[in-house]
């Protein structure tokens, strides 16, 4: 059976680009639904959204970008949900390439943007950090971290929606916890455009956030990965400081002890998050 499609854009101040933007989309996926998200905009955007044929679900206020990504895929019909950006940014025409990975059985297609794709050299630089940890974090190559352009699974996607944070950190969150899950994820390569307007997003405000998000998601699916490196870095500093007491004092220090103590329940918190961690995911999974 041929499933159904959505498209779901977060909106806020986008009456510069959303009418485009949305009938770009029609014209691409005819078969699919457009839903505008209008996250509190002081602007036309719902009106033009509305005018140009998509589906409109208004927030009271600016609840944040997650926030309408939430309400997006809570309201979505289709099985398989495109998520993307109503700046202008991501192209419509790249939507086939992103359903062409869904069709090849994967339950996550990220459009990876290329360093052309990146606003500034801090971005970039940033973005490249971002990709390595989180990678190393979940075990797995992660090309395009924060990429909001995507195309997932419905149903799949619902099951970490209350893990998304409100923010502008949702594509972190969803794709660290779809690896974890042991869900598939591929990278189609994208070139994305300038955006119309300007951005709501701060640098070092939201990339401070990102990386709490990528701790948080790497405590939450693998706790050793995170408690296993400190408890070393601990136990290295304790036993240099005793060598270098022991050898120059003949003595056995408090400082030394401190370290070796914090090395060892660095060790034991993590242990004990990895069970707490693995009875979750066995909860979750008898619920489905």
């Amino acid at each position: 059976m041929e499933r159904t499609l959505s498209v779901v854009m977060p909106a806020k101040n986008e009456a510069s680009s959303i009418s485009s933007v949305v009938e770009r989309i029609s014209k691409v996926v005819p078969q699919a639904e457009v839903i505008v998200v209008d996250d509190g905009s002081e602007d036309e955007t719902a009106r033009l959204a509305s005018e140009a044929g998509a589906r409109v679900i208004s927030h009271p206020y600016s609840m944040g970008n997650g926030a309408a990504i939430k309400t997006g895929a809570r309201n979505a019909k289709g099985d398989i949900i495109v998520f993307m950006d109503s700046d202008g940014q991501h192209n419509p025409e790249d939507i086939p390439r992103l359903l062409d990975g869904i069709a090849g059985g994967y339950d996550l297609v990220v459009g990876a943007r290329s360093s052309k794709s990146q606003a500034s050299i801090a971005r970039l630089i940033a973005n490249g950090f971002y990709n390595r940890f989180s990678s190393w974090v979940v075990g797995h190559q992660i090309d395009d971290l924060t990429s909001g352009f995507r195309a997932v699974v419905r149903e799949k996607f619902l099951q970490f929606l209350y893990l998304l944070p409100n923010g502008f950190s949702y594509p972190t969150t969803s794709t660290m916890a779809f690896f974890r899950a042991g869900h598939s994820v591929t990278y189609v390569p994208i070139v994305a455009g300038k955006r119309v307007g300007n951005s709501h997003i701060s640098i070092t405000k939201d990339g401070v956030r990102f990386l709490l998000i990528i701790f948080k998601i790497g405590t939450l699916y693998s706790p050793l990965k995170i408690f296993a490196p400190i408890s070393a870095a601990f136990l290295c500093l304790g036993i240099g400081y005793y060598s270098y007491t022991y050898f120059i004092f003949d003595r056995f220090t408090n400082m030394s002890a401190l370290l070796l103590i914090s090395s060892l329940l660095f060790f034991v918190l993590g242990l004990i998050s990895e069970q707490v961690s693995m009875l979750q995911y066995m909860n979750n999974e008898k619920k489905r």
